[in-house]
């Protein structure tokens, strides 16, 4: 016996290669189940029994949970969050003119399935140093389950009657990259939001994603520290990872250098948004509106910083560990940076974060960039 599921269409039940013993010895079960029930007239057989113990029990029935209203709205927010600068000017995203589409969330015998898939269209502004305006469109099509977010196709352009300006060069570049984090962060917050409640407990009181973590806990035993080597991540999915190192110098102690990396307000500052900094061994982090979190695995005060560090839209359970050494070189520190475990596809991209939206931010925030004579 199976049941397929078909997206807006009725259930289909069909009962296959049933022996002439037990099509006898069940002759009244199979004559009561010959019509198929009628949908949405009452018919008692599509009724799932609630029960003290178990709703859903082994979590056997497809349940749905709607999340279309709940993304319009995150999605809305998270790109009028999207802001870029250089030295030409200021790019931001001004208005999301529409968001159509769908998404649901699907548990199916233990196993959650997310569909979405959205065109969005949205305008731009930029500013040049000059104070000049410019105006812009994107649109994103197909935003979806199915396509992997490097893949996804944004058109971004200056509107018709807009004179030239490497502000659009720019937002193609750059702002395009932010779009696509604001976009991951919406599915990162999808899968975390609406997952909650919908794996229920089984029969034996233990759900089906937990009874698979204890399985994992028990038999994958890798550790995250080689660099072109193959890791496991608690999908079970294997996955090539490499290492890299990064140098940077600030002009200030090691001291204030390390406070910068564990006070909640001084991270909150470089990074310009809310933050959550657990400056303990074993304490979380978790900033630029969750694209990025993990957790203190050892603190060396005004020396050594080692954390499990991940973007939200790496594979589920998969860290980075990232160890930040500080060097003292009379009047600036020396920021040595090694990073392991890093998957091979995002090698650059965490680079390129790390430069940016910590080293780069720092300096322009505290000054640690400038020599003063």
């Amino acid at each position: 016996m199976y049941v397929r599921r078909q997206t807006k269409q009725l259930l289909v039940i069909q009962v296959n290669n049933i022996s002439p013993k037990s099509f006898r010895s069940g002759q009244c079960e199979v004559n009561r189940w010959s019509v198929m029930a009628k949908w949405g007239q009452g018919d008692p057989r599509w009724i799932v029994e609630e029960r003290a113990d178990a709703t859903n029990v082994n979590n056997w029935h497809w349940t749905e949970r709607d999340a279309t209203s709940w993304s319009q709205e995150v999605l809305n927010k998270f790109l009028l969050k999207v802001r870029v600068e250089g030295e030409d000017g200021v790019c931001q995203i001004t208005d999301v003119n529409s968001i159509e589409g769908e998404a649901s969330i699907n548990n199916r015998k233990g196993k959650l399935i997310f569909f979405y898939e959205w065109n969005i269209k949205a305008s731009w502004t930029g500013t040049s140093k000059n104070g000049i305006k410019y105006k812009g469109n994107i649109e994103v099509v197909n935003l979806s389950d199915e396509n992997d977010m490097d893949d996804l196709d944004i058109c971004i352009s200056a509107c018709k009657d807009q004179p030239p300006t490497p502000l659009t060069a720019f937002m193609k570049k750059e702002g395009e990259k932010e779009i696509k984090l604001a976009l991951a962060s919406y599915v990162s917050h999808l899968k975390k939001e609406f997952a909650q409640g919908m794996i229920l407990p089984t029969d034996n009181g233990v759900d089906k994603e937990q009874q698979h973590t204890q399985k994992k806990v028990k038999m994958d035993k890798t550790q995250i520290d080689s660099s072109s080597s193959t890791k496991a991540s608690s999908s079970g999915v294997k996955i090539p990872t490499v290492k890299f190192s990064l140098k940077e110098t600030f002009l200030t102690s090691p001291e204030e250098l390390y406070r910068v990396f564990l006070n909640q307000e001084m991270v909150q500052a470089f990074t310009h948004l809310t933050a959550l900094v657990e400056a303990d061994r074993g304490g979380k982090f978790r900033l630029l509106e969750g694209n990025v979190y993990g957790e203190f695995a050892e603190l060396v005060p005004d020396e050594k910083i080692v954390m499990r560090w991940r973007f939200a839209a790496w594979p589920a359970g998969h860290y980075s560990v990232v160890t930040l050494n500080f060097i003292d070189r009379g009047g600036e520190t020396e920021l040595t940076l090694e990073a392991k475990g890093v998957p091979t596809s995002e090698e650059e991209r965490m680079k390129e974060g790390w430069q940016r939206y910590y080293f780069d931010a720092i300096k322009q925030t505290f000054g640690y960039g400038v020599r003063i004579c």
